[in-house]
Formats: C-alpha cells, structure tokens, sequence
C-alpha cells in the first residue's frame, strides 16, 4: 500500500483528498497535519469522516511525516510549500505541491504573479501536473507542480489546438466561472453567502494569478509567445467550473479537422469526455468525478471557433488531478480510486 501524507488537511483539498484515498485501493492515509487543528482527529473537523477515519493532526515535523509516508500533499499556502517541499525530497519522499510554488518553468514570471522563489533549483526539477498532457514525464517526477482548476479547464483543450496550429494563436479570451469553493475554506466578506446568494459577478479581470500560468505553458506548445484575455467569475453554487474560450480558425481549417484533433489527442485518456457535435458540457454532468468533458461549435461565417469544458474544481481541478498524478507516478491505472461516483 502507497502510504500517504496530507499537508494542511483541514481545507477542502485536503477533505476530498482524504475522501478519494481511503476508498482507494492501493493507498492509505498514513499521516494527517494542520497547524490550527493539532491533535484533534479529522472527524471533529469534518463530522462526515465520523466511524470512518479518526486519525489526529499532527504538527508539520518533516522527519516525523517523511517516516509514515512514500508520498506527500502539499496543500498549503503560496510560499509555504515551497519551504517543506525541499526538505521531503530530501527524504526521499515524492511530493504533489496543490499550491502555484512549482507550477513555472520560469522563475520570473512566478516571482512576477507570487513572490519570491526560496527554491528555485527544486522549481527546475518540477514536472507541471497536467495528467493528459505530461503524463510520460510524471512517471519519473520527484516533484509535481499540481495545476490551478482554471488552467486545467483551459488548457486541456487549447494545447492541442496550438501544437497543431489549427487557430490564431493571437487571438484567444476565456471567459471562466468558478464554484466559490475555488476561493478556499478561510472565510471572507467576498464568499460570504449574503454576498455570493443569488449573485454572479467577474473578478481579477484581466490580472488573475492564474494568467501567467496558462500563457507560459500555452507558449511553451505552441512554441511562440502567446498572450490571452482570461475573465474569471464567481458562481454561486460551492463546486464546479465552466470555461469558454473563443478563437478563430486558421484558413481552410474544418470542424472535421477539430473533431479528428480532438479524438486523437484524447481517445485513450480516460478522464477526458469529448461530447457530440453541438453538445456542450454541464457542470452538474462532472461534479463529484475526476472528468473533464470538452464540447465545440464552430460558425462557419465568422470562422470562430467556441469551446466549452467543465470540470469539478476540487476534483479534477486540484485534489482529483493530484491523485491521478499518485497513481502515474506509482503505475497505477490512472482511474484508481477516481472512477466511483
């Protein structure tokens, strides 16, 4: 059994990774921390995990953890994880980071959204932790950068679409919605429910923290410098996600050549649904599960191309990707512990 580690349990990261890895059937939750909740067992956080799992919080004692554990969940705050995370792998013990500290290829554009990088050749070694795309290189990853929801919802179908140079590259606006669950457990005036009930509104428009990531590995392959128009919004409902992105087709290209893209790209890759023509993705279809389903429409008159995808932000978005990269890393079938609903 794959004994498994959680980093800062007691947020919703945290509670669906526990959820995901005691039914799983190759893994075990060895050790549980929260600096808040020390010594308390996760059932008196979260009631559902009464009669289930009581294990107790522990401190963050890096020696103590990498003891119980062959793998890691970093789920702690920007900075923070990139103060622990050297330390596991000096213990030899690999580790998932849910935080944006080893996301980047380049430090600067980090530094630029975030702050300062304390381990910047650990961030080299770093494999970005888009299951579908990255998957070979996760195999052999110490160290995975576990993507942002948001990026996942985009990127998933934009890479192929620039690796084969079948749209504008220049031309590319996502439009995105969140669950407010995106914004993490810690309250605040922003996602209080008089604020969020009954509401629908933008943020961060046009400088989310987010940007950079999605334009650095867009960039990376389409092999040019790409710059995109990303609003994101705040749903009111707790999980779930929606993205749409507009772009214009290259000259002659059909949607028969989109379609076949698609397919070939993703045929093999379980958590990826692609839908039929004129078909477009619900969030209530992927919430709870670790798919991401992918729908299009192109208008032959203006030669846009529409894309919709949805995810469960706290599935395949965050603790559902990072279990999916567990199981890469240890070859595993990949759907292992994600393919109940």
């Amino acid at each position: 059994m794959i004994k498994v580690g959680i980093v800062g349990v007691t947020g919703y990261t945290g509670a669906e990774l526990i959820k995901l890895i005691i039914n799983h059937p190759e893994a075990e939750v060895s050790a549980i921390t929260s600096k808040t909740y020390q010594g308390q067992p996760i059932s008196s956080i979260f009631p559902i995990f009464n009669n289930i799992i009581d294990k107790k919080c522990q401190g963050l004692d890096v020696d103590n953890i990498s003891e119980q554990t062959d793998i890691v969940f970093l789920c702690l705050p920007h900075k923070i994880s990139m103060e622990y995370a050297p330390q596991f792998i000096k213990n030899n013990i690999k580790v998932i980071d849910l935080s944006a500290d080893y996301r980047f290829d380049n430090v600067n554009s980090y530094e630029k959204a975030y702050q300062k990088h304390s381990s910047k050749e650990l961030l080299k070694q770093s494999i970005y932790g888009l299951s579908e795309i990255y998957e070979l290189q996760i195999k052999n990853a110490n160290i995975i950068g576990n993507p942002g929801c948001y990026p996942t919802s985009f990127l998933l179908p934009m890479i192929p679409l620039v690796k084969e140079k079948l749209i504008d590259s220049q031309f590319i606006i996502s439009d995105s919605k969140s669950g407010v669950s995106g914004a993490g457990r810690a309250p605040s005036l922003a996602t209080h429910f008089c604020e969020t009930n009954e509401s629908f509104r933008p943020y961060s428009v046009t400088n989310h923290r987010h940007t950079p990531e999605m334009e650095e590995k867009l960039s990376e392959h389409a092999k040019e410098s790409i710059k995109i128009t990303f609003v994101p919004h705040l749903l009111p409902i707790t999980r779930g996600m929606m993205t749409t992105i507009y772009t214009n087709l290259r000259t002659n290209v059909t949607r028969t050549h989109i379609e076949e893209m698609f397919h070939n790209y993703y045929k093999e890759k379980y958590f990826i649904r692609l839908l039929p023509k004129e078909a477009f993705p619900d969030i209530l279809s992927v919430k709870g599960t670790n798919f991401c389903d992918i729908g299009f429409h192109v208008d032959n008159e203006s030669g846009r191309l529409i894309i919709v995808s949805a995810i469960d932000n706290l599935l395949k978005g965050a603790a559902g990707q990072a279990v999916q990269n567990m199981n890469i890393i240890f070859d595993l079938k990949e759907y292992l512990g994600l393919n109940k609903l």
